[in-house]
């Protein structure tokens, strides 16, 4: 239905009309329709208005404007939760972002075009507000109204808003603004500040609001009680949460079964199981008994901590009380006796559910099954499999993957590799920890053949065996004693197609780490002779076994081919250059050995780090300041190397002077962390070095000043004679 039209009155005339509100008087301000009403009204004589100021007219903001391009923020002008807002509120918005969120005149002259500005609209605008500065301003500003108070609803506004831009200590001091300006503090209001730092795991605050309700006389009720003690709680803050569980009994208040069990959780968790048993007995004699979701909630407390003696004894403690325990009960209790190691008392209560026709969960089966295997007891692992396949379910690919491994390990394994056919058939996608126990066996019990046939059904089955076989060999070498075996594998399976890239880097490592270098450099040879491009891996190890065998240039050069590729080497192959170039007295190339490992890597090596110290410590050519990095250095576990000592000698060659290097040299030989041998050696590198400097010098200047031709033809005539 259309809305009735204004009559037509002259242009003189001082009545306008607002349908369904009172007429407009002099003494309030016409709001004109437009964006936010479809309310109509005839123009006012500017002779009846009182005085020389404007009314401000809605009709000429429009909220939706932008600024101009130059300044125009990245962030939309009006977030979806603003569109939800009055137009004041927007208004007053839109008047922060037109001037970035600085208080300032401009955001008071916007401001002050409005008549009032009411407490509803000042929660409307920090509900808002992300900026902190601006809220409080615009608080202020609003509190100093003529008439005007801020309600309850404007406090919390204020509150939520310093919370939620990380304000929390500003926000606590809210009941005293409130109470200075005539507002005392309810309980509503502490308990926003309550849950805000509880909700945030913040427990000492929330212990410090709790104090300060009682200097203001409030007192909390029951529901807020046990929200300051959960939160307590959960903050790891137990004790206080007791002390304030005296206050609640103190207050005459009586206790839910909430508050209960919220103490008995947070107890059971700390390990006090004689004091929980108090709150229990308290719980029996003034409430009720707990129920059976009470009990379990306390054995799953426990579970968690790995405290199954005292599931045990709630487990008998719910006994004593007649709860019959249900599903979710036993088979909490079970599984946490299974990852406990008590698997023949988890089975005990697994033969409880079955003689009470209890229903069993699928996962129980699999921690029993999995303990067994576990303690060796494989047999019981395979008639729990054969109950569970009875019972109607499906077995998962985790029980097959136990069950296999079970079998393995007694070295039955022809029965798992027909159980891995099984899985296959059901469809289960079998991964490496399914097949690695089947694989591992083979080789153990040089089945080698047996193992070429399974990989070569894996990879007719669709299975990643490029993923699976570097894989295997990885989990296979990290027993040093299988490495024999492990390469002995390898050399058939070269011969029949299956030799892998990666796979020669794992055997390649694990061989250096051995200490066969000789062996480990002829599989990087051998790489090529099988068409694989070795990569940096494979270079990076090269660099290792190329230093331990002092052949420092063939290290560079692998160093170089990695760059090349361009990667970078590993930290290993790093460190282990690095001190080679210091034992033939390439200072230089070990200083920019250092800057590019700690440019590629985030996390290099310790070493590496004090280095650069070190080098900065010598600017002042003072001992004791090289020094005190290196005491800095062994505090963090991190012994003088080559490394360190060459960087000393950098450093002082390049900013110190070579009295101050003999200084710290010797004293580090007073401390017994150089002997004197190594001490000439690095006083002789020190002499070198610095003679070599100075001739770097010497030359450049001379290039400097055009002097090198004179040097040259000087150098001839010297040579003639």
């Amino acid at each position: 239905m259309k809305s009735p039209k204004p009559p037509n009155l002259p242009q003189g005339s001082q009545k306008s009309y607002f349908y369904g509100h009172r007429k407009p008087s002099r003494n309030r301000s016409v709001v004109y329709g437009g964006l936010f009403s479809n309310r109509q009204s005839l123009s006012r004589d500017p002779s009846s208005t009182s005085g020389d100021r404007k009314t401000f007219d809605f009709r000429k903001w429009d909220p939706e404007s932008r600024l101009p391009p130059a300044i125009t923020p990245p962030s939309p002008v009006i977030s979806a939760a603003s569109e939800r807002l009055s137009p004041i509120a927007r208004y007053i918005l839109d008047a922060f972002r037109k001037n970035h969120d600085q208080w300032g005149p401009s955001v008071v002259a916007e401001l002050n075009k409005l008549r009032r500005v009411t407490p509803n609209i000042v929660a409307e605008v920090l509900k808002i507000e992300k900026h902190p500065a601006t809220a409080a301003k615009f608080f202020h500003w609003a509190g100093k109204q003529k008439g005007y108070r801020h309600d309850f609803a404007a406090y919390n506004a204020f509150a939520y808003c310093l919370n939620r831009t990380g304000h929390f200590r500003a926000a606590d001091q809210l009941p005293e603004l409130m109470d200075s300006q005539g507002r005392p503090p309810s309980e509503k209001q502490f308990e926003i500040l309550i849950r805000m730092h509880a909700d945030k795991k913040r427990g000492l605050r929330v212990y410090y609001i709790y104090e300060k309700m009682k200097k203001f006389g409030v007192k909390p009720r029951v529901f807020l009680y046990n929200r300051i003690m959960d939160a307590l709680i959960k903050s790891g803050n137990l004790d206080l949460a007791l002390s304030v569980y005296e206050d609640f009994r103190e207050d005459g208040l009586v206790e839910e079964s909430t508050t209960f069990m919220i103490l008995i959780k947070g107890l059971c968790k700390a390990g006090r199981m004689e004091e929980m048993l108090e709150i229990l007995t308290r719980m029996r004699k003034n409430l009720c008994k707990p129920d059976v979701f009470a009990y379990t909630a306390m054995i799953r407390t426990l579970v968690s901590e790995g405290d199954m003696d005292a599931s045990l004894r709630i487990w008998d403690e719910m006994e004593h009380d007649g709860i019959e325990p249900d599903v979710m009960a036993y088979g909490t209790l079970v599984m946490g006796l299974c990852k406990g190691g008590r698997v023949e008392r988890g089975y005990e209560l697994f033969m409880e559910m079955k003689d009470k026709k209890i229903l069993i969960d699928r996962e129980i089966y699999k921690v029993l099954i999995n303990g067994f295997v576990v303690d060796g007891k494989v047999g019981s692992a395979c008639d729990l499999w054969k109950d569970l396949v009875d019972s109607g379910y499906i077995a998962d690919l985790e029980i097959y993957n136990s069950v296999i491994r079970g079998l393995c390990n007694v070295k039955q394994v022809d029965k798992a590799y027909k159980l891995f056919q099984v899985a296959v058939q059901e469809e289960l996608e079998p991964d490496l920890e399914t097949i690695n126990p089947i694989m591992v066996a083979y080789v153990v019990m040089k089945r080698v053949d047996d193992f070429c046939d399974l990989l070569e059904q894996i990879q007719k089955l669709g299975y990643p065996t490029e993923e699976y076989l570097p894989q295997f060999f990885m989990l296979f070498c990290k027993e040093r004693e299988r490495i024999k075996m492990a390469l002995d594998l390898f050399d058939v399976l070269k011969t029949k197609g299956h030799s892998r890239a990666p796979v020669f880097n794992i055997l390649m490592d694990a061989l250096y780490k051995m200490g066969d270098i000789q062996k480990s450099l002829s599989l990087f040879f051998e790489m090529k002779d099988f068409g694989f491009q070795p990569d940096a891996t494979s270079y990076s190890i090269a660099i290792c076994c190329f230093v331990e065998k002092e052949e420092i240039q063939e290290a560079c050069s692998c160093h170089n081919k990695i760059i090349e590729m361009p990667h970078f080497p590993s930290v290993a192959a790093y460190s282990s250059l690095a001190r080679g170039l210091c034992r033939i007295g390439e200072i230089d190339a070990v200083m920019m050995l250092v800057r590019e490992c700690l440019g590629n890597h985030e996390s290099g090596p310790m070493e590496f780090k004090y280095v650069l110290r070190a080098v900065h410590a010598c600017r002042a050519s003072n001992a004791e300041n090289v020094m005190d990095v290196l005491d800095e250095m062994i505090q963090e576990g991190c012994l003088p190397s080559e490394v360190i000592y060459c960087a000393i000698i950098s450093g002082m060659c390049k900013h110190g002077t070579i009295q101050a290097g003999r200084e710290v040299f010797t004293e580090l030989k007073s401390r017994k962390l150089l002997t004197e041998a190594d001490m000439i050696v690095y006083d002789e590198m020190l002499i070198e070095h610095m003679q070599k400097k100075t001739a770097d010098l010497v030359l450049a200047g001379l290039k400097f000043f055009g002097l090198e031709s004179k040097l040259k033809a000087k150098g001839c005539r010297l040579l003639d004679n």
